[in-house]
C-alpha cells in the first residue's frame, strides 16, 4: 500500500509542536511521507500532548492525536552538542527538515540550510514561524486568534451590532500549516530537479494577510472597506445569507442568475423569477429588505430538514448544524470521512478523513506516536551503532 501512496520515498525531520506545523506534516503523513518527529525528551515533548481537556492518557491527549496521525516519534535534544551532532547525521538521510519554531530560534537550533546543506546540500529546511524569520517581529512569539484580530478578521465576523469576534476554529493555524505542506514538497520538487535545496519560509501573519484575498483587492484598488453584515450576508449577492425556518436556520446562496429562478420555483413563489424589483442582482441588492422578508416569511413555514428535501440538488443550500449534527450527518459518513486510526496499544482512536482522495489507494491510518516510540529505529537507520545509541541514552541526548 505505502508504495502507491503519492509522497512515498519522502522523510521529513519535524521540529514541531502544538497546531499550525503538526497540521501540516499531517497530511504529508496521510500521503505517505515519511515524517519523524523530534521531540525534546526534558520536557515531555510536543507541548500538543498536554494540551486538554481530554485525554485518552498520560501524553496523550485528544488534541494531539488529532494532528500526529501517520507519524514517527524520535527524542533528541536538540540543544546539546551531541543532540546537533545527531542531527546532522540523522539530516544527511532526509529530504526536508521542517519547523514551527519562533522566527528566530531555527538558526539557534541549527536547522536552517545554511548550517544543515554542508551535510546535505538538496535538503529543504521548512520554517513556519508566527512572524516570519526577519524584520521587527522575528522573535515575537504569536498565535492564531491574534493574527485574525491584526488581519480584519474580527472585524468582518459576527453581527454588525454585536463586538469583534474570531472564528469558532483556530482557522489561521489550520490554513498555515496546509500551506506550509505545499510550500515544502514545492521546495523539494525543485531539490530533487537541480540539486540544491534552500530555506523556506510561511508565517502566520503572511497567510493570514494572504487569505484576505478579494476584500484586500477592493480596498486596495478602490478604497473600499468590508464590513459585517447582518445574517452573514455576502456583500453584493441576494439572496446569500441564513435565513430562518420553522425550527432552525437555512444559508442560501444563489451565486449565480440560473439560481434564482429556480430557488423562487421551489419555494412555490414562481411569479418572483422576473419580478420587477427582483429579476436581477442589481435589483435584488436593491430591494434586499424586501427580498429577505419574502424568503423568510416562506422559509419559516416549513422546518430545514424540509427545505433541504425541497432544494436538494438544484438549489445552493445548506443546513446551518452545530459540530455533533455535523459528524453525525449521514453524507460525512458517506464520503468516508471517519479515520478508525490504530494504535500500538490496541486502541482506535477516531478523527477526521484525509480531505485528499487517492483513487485506488487505502491511505495509512496510524495513530499518532508514543514519546520516542522511534528513537531507536531512527538512529539505527542513520547507521549510529548501538553503543553510540546508547552513549546519547546515558547523556539524555535522546
Amino acid at each position: 500500500m505505502s508504495g502507491d501512496l503519492p509522497l512515498a520515498g519522502l522523510t521529513i525531520l519535524a521540529i514541531e509542536q502544538y497546531g499550525a506545523g503538526p497540521f501540516g506534516t499531517q497530511h504529508l503523513a496521510d500521503l505517505g511521507a515519511n515524517v519523524i518527529k523530534i521531540e525534546n525528551p526534558k520536557d515531555g515533548g510536543d507541548v500538543g500532548r498536554f494540551v486538554g481537556p481530554h485525554f485518552f492518557g498520560d501524553q496523550n491527549s485528544h488534541f494531539y492525536q488529532a494532528f500526529n496521525r501517520n507519524k514517527k516519534s524520535m527524542c533528541l535534544d536538540l540543544k546539546s552538542a551531541q543532540g546537533q551532532e545527531t542531527l546532522r547525521t540523522v539530516a544527511k538521510q532526509v529530504d526536508a527538515v521542517f519547523n514551527n519554531l519562533r522566527g528566530d530560534l531555527p538558526v539557534k537550533l541549527g536547522v536552517t540550510y545554511e548550517q544543515l546543506s554542508v551535510v546535505n546540500p538538496k535538503i529543504v529546511c521548512a520554517h513556519l514561524s508566527a512572524y516570519g524569520r526577519e524584520g521587527s517581529r522575528a522573535a515575537w512569539p504569536g498565535y492564531d486568534y491574534l493574527m485574525q484580530a491584526e488581519a480584519g478578521y474580527l472585524s468582518l465576523t459576527g453581527e454588525p451590532a454585536g463586538p469583534p469576534a474570531r472564528f469558532g476554529l483556530s482557522i489561521i493555524d489550520l490554513m498555515t500549516g496546509t500551506t506550509a505542506a505545499l510550500a515544502l514538497v514545492s521546495a523539494v520538487l525543485g531539490a530533487r530537479a537541480t540539486g540544491r535545496g534552500r530555506d523556506i519560509d510561511v508565517s502566520l501573519y503572511d497567510v493570514a494577510m494572504h487569505n484576505l484575498a478579494y476584500v484586500a483587492t477592493w480596498y486596495m484598488n478602490g478604497g473600499h472597506e468590508t464590513a459585517r453584515l447582518p445574517r452573514s450576508a455576502h456583500p453584493s449577492l441576494v439572496p446569500s445569507q441564513l435565513y430562518r425556518t420553522a425550527d432552525g436556520w437555512v444559508f442560501i446562496m444563489c451565486n449565480k442568475e440560473k439560481f434564482w429562478p429556480i430557488l423562487v420555483q421551489e419555494m412555490g413563489l414562481p411569479e418572483l423569477a422576473d419580478h420587477p424589483q427582483f429579476g436581477s442582482f442589481a435589483l435584488r441588492l436593491k430591494n434586499k429588505e424586501k427580498v429577505d422578508e419574502v424568503l423568510e416569511s416562506r422559509l419559516m413555514q416549513r422546518t430545514t430538514q424540509q427545505w433541504m428535501l425541497q432544494f436538494e440538488g438544484k438549489v445552493p443550500a445548506a443546513p446551518v448544524y452545530d459540530v455533533a449534527q455535523a459528524l453525525d450527518n449521514p453524507f460525512f459518513l458517506e464520503r468516508q470521512g471517519v479515520v478508525h486510526a490504530q494504535g500500538d496499544n490496541g486502541q482506535t482512536y477516531f478523527g477526521v478523513a484525509s480531505p485528499i482522495r487517492c483513487p485506488g489507494v487505502r491511505l495509512p491510518d496510524q495513530a499518532a506516536p508514543a514519546l520516542g516510540a522511534d528513537t531507536q529505529a531512527v538512529l539505527e537507520a542513520a547507521g549510529l551503532t548501538d553503543k553510540q545509541i546508547q552513549f546519547l541514552r546515558e547523556n539524555k541526548v535522546v
